[in-house]
Order: C-alpha cells, then structure tokens, then sequence
C-alpha cells in the first residue's frame, strides 16, 4: 500500500506542474515523450532471453490500453469539457476497478462496490462544480475510455504477471510503455508541429520529470504496488490523488479551493480505505478471494 501512497504524492504535484510549465504545448506530444523517456528508462532492465511473443504481445497490449488510449482519451477530452470537469469525471474509476475485476475473476464481491462508492462519493464532494460545457457528452465518454483503460490495465497487469510467475516486474515493464508509445507517437505525429516547435529549459525539465519520475517511477510502482493490494485499497487509492492533488496545488501553486469540501471529502475517502481494510478484505480473505 505503501507504493500507491507514494505515487499518489508524485502525481499530486505533476497536475500543478503539467498546468503551469506545459502551457502551449501540443497534450499529445506531452504524452508520447513522457512515455518514451519512461521506455528509455526501463529499457535496460528489459529481459529479451525470458520473453516469447506470447508475453511480448501481453505487456504490450496492456501498455497500450493503460497509458496509451488512456491518455489519448483524457488529454482529448479537454477539446470539449472544462478542466474541472474532467477532474470530475475521473472519479468512477474505482466502480470500474471492481467491475473489471468481477468479470476477470467471474466472482461478485459486493463489499468492494460499497467501498469503491463511498470513494466516489467522498471525491465528488471536493471536486464538484457546476456543469456548463455544451458538448458535456463527447467529453464524458471520452473520459470514462480513460478510466476503463487504465482500470483494464492495472487489472490484466495482475493477472499476467500471475501466469509468468518466473518473471520480475523491471524484466517487462518496458514493453508497457513500449505499447503506450505506439499509441501516441502516431497520434503526436498528425497533431503536434514539430517543425515550429521549441522547448524552454523549464519546458524540458518539466518533460523529464514527468518521463523519468512520474509516468517512468511512477506507473511502475502504481502497478507493482495494484499487484500487492486488495481490489478494494486499489479502488479507493484511484481516488486518493486527486485530493492530494487539490491540497499540493494550494500549497505550492496557491490555488483557491473550498476547504470544508476537502476536509469532508477526504475523510469519506479515507474512511473508506480504512472500512475496506479492517471490514470487507478480513471478509473476502477468510473466504479465500
């Protein structure tokens, strides 16, 4: 639990970050060269005696649903809704992250939906503003592709791992982000003008830290710590960033933000970490699932 609680604090700060030094570049370049330093990173731990097709074409799909078509799909959405309704609309992913793990395990687990809905509920009250944007549908399926897609991935990253169990996590992390470089790249390409683009020096240090620290460290201890934890600590720390998320950009980026909405909401999503962890997972670990 300890690895999502550290990732939650990396992308707190990387929201603030992304909309401060970032401004004026093309979303989807952002994407592909976050994800490409994030290769490049882990691509001499990649173990290529230990990998067949069968696990080559595994991770990489599960790359390209996670952080491919996540971010294609998110960063797209802001053509058509407001920042804060985006912020709003991520907060279902928790309800995807137990469905998705019903249909994987072909079990019901009733607990985890209580859980992952207090979650929901608690982070709808921090972030919850009035909804005005026009084309408020386009942009709410857009979002919810992005939610899935990285509730999918975080999920079938369990569930391969667990058929290669003579594989470590750094021998194939590679080929996640391998897959979720095919996605952008050829996206980045039709949108992004590289003839006229030029970086500042915060621009690149800002793209290297979001390429080594937070797609690079970060999505792989977010994935080696979704392996460790129960489906219902994983639903509710979906949630958890995006409160550390608002009280980082307060503190450092001196954004406004209602206070008594974050205090209530927060302690309704660490209430629901901590029902999960003393109630429902000694239920479901005495029932061996």
């Amino acid at each position: 639990m300890i690895f999502l609680l550290i990732v939650s604090l990396i992308w707190a700060f990387s929201f603030g970050l992304i909309k401060n030094n970032l401004v004026g570049i093309d979303p989807n370049f952002v994407a592909f060269i976050r994800l490409f330093i994030s290769f490049l990173i882990f691509l001499p731990f990649l173990k290529l005696k230990q990998i067949n097709s069968k696990i080559f074409f595994s991770f990489a799909f599960t790359g390209a649903v996670q952080y491919g078509i996540m971010y294609i799909s998110y960063i797209y959405a802001f053509h058509f809704i407001k920042a804060y309704e985006v912020a709003l609309f991520t907060i279902f992913t928790p309800i995807y992250i137990v469905i998705i793990n019903d249909l994987l395990k072909h079990k019901f687990h009733p607990g985890y939906y209580g859980i992952a809905s207090i979650a929901l509920i608690g982070t709808a009250i921090i972030v919850w503003h009035n909804i005005t944007s026009a084309e408020l549908l386009t942009g709410f399926i857009l979002v919810q592709i992005a939610n899935i897609s990285f509730a999918y991935g975080q999920l079938n990253y369990k569930n391969v791992m667990r058929k290669f169990p003579g594989l470590n996590d750094t021998d194939v992390f590679a080929l996640l982000y391998l897959g979720g470089v095919f996605i952008a790249f050829p996206i980045s390409l039709f949108t992004t003008d590289c003839f006229s683009l030029t970086l500042s020096g915060k621009e690149i240090y800002t793209l290297l830290y979001l390429g080594i620290v937070a797609s690079g460290v970060g999505f792989f201890l977010w994935n080696y710590g979704a392996r460790r934890v129960n489906t219902g600590s994983l639903a509710v720390y979906n949630n958890l960033k995006i409160p550390l998320a608002i009280i980082v950009s307060v503190i450092f980026f001196s954004e406004k933000i209602n206070i008594s909405n974050l205090l209530i909401g927060g302690l309704i999503v660490t209430f629901a970490l901590v029902i999960n962890e003393y109630r429902i997972n000694k239920q479901y670990t005495k029932l061996n699932d």
